[in-house]
């Protein structure tokens, strides 16, 4: 069974950081080019918040039942202290900034409001992403 979730977690990363790169830069170039906000926008930026809580689901189940998760917590070797702490903690703060941004888009009366929310908390989440993934278990 760990197998088959750790697979999922591994696959949907790779849809979900696709979606939220073209979400925002969907977004900034909306919001650069002063654009309508359409049902297309919209659409992209709720399919990278799904996928994103749908990695953020399948990265729980993963580290609670994952050798190298939850039992390697307080291990302050640095590949350890990645995968049990830093991992999981950055990117639920990641998905948190980004469904704020889907939050405060709906709440936003202009076009170029909603584009500006989804592209700066978007952004902000993608990078923590990227900064905590553990590079060297995706390419072996």
């Amino acid at each position: 069974m760990y197998e088959i979730i750790q697979k999922a977690h591994s696959g949907i990363a790779y849809l979900a950081l696709l979606a939220l790169v073209l979400a925002v830069a969907n977004a900034f170039l909306g919001y650069s080019s002063k654009k309508a906000f359409e049902k297309k926008d919209k659409m992209m930026a709720l399919f990278a918040l799904i996928l994103c809580h749908l990695q953020l689901i399948l990265g729980l189940a993963v580290y609670f039942v994952s050798p190298i998760g939850f039992s390697l917590l307080g291990n302050m070797e640095a590949e350890a202290r990645l995968t049990s702490l830093e991992h999981p903690l950055i990117n639920i703060l990641a998905i948190t900034l980004i469904t704020i941004g889907w939050s405060k888009h709906k709440k936003e009366a202009s076009d170029t409001g909603k584009f500006k929310k989804i592209a700066f908390l978007y952004l902000a989440g993608l990078l923590f992403i990227l900064s905590r993934i553990p590079w060297t278990n995706w390419f072996n």
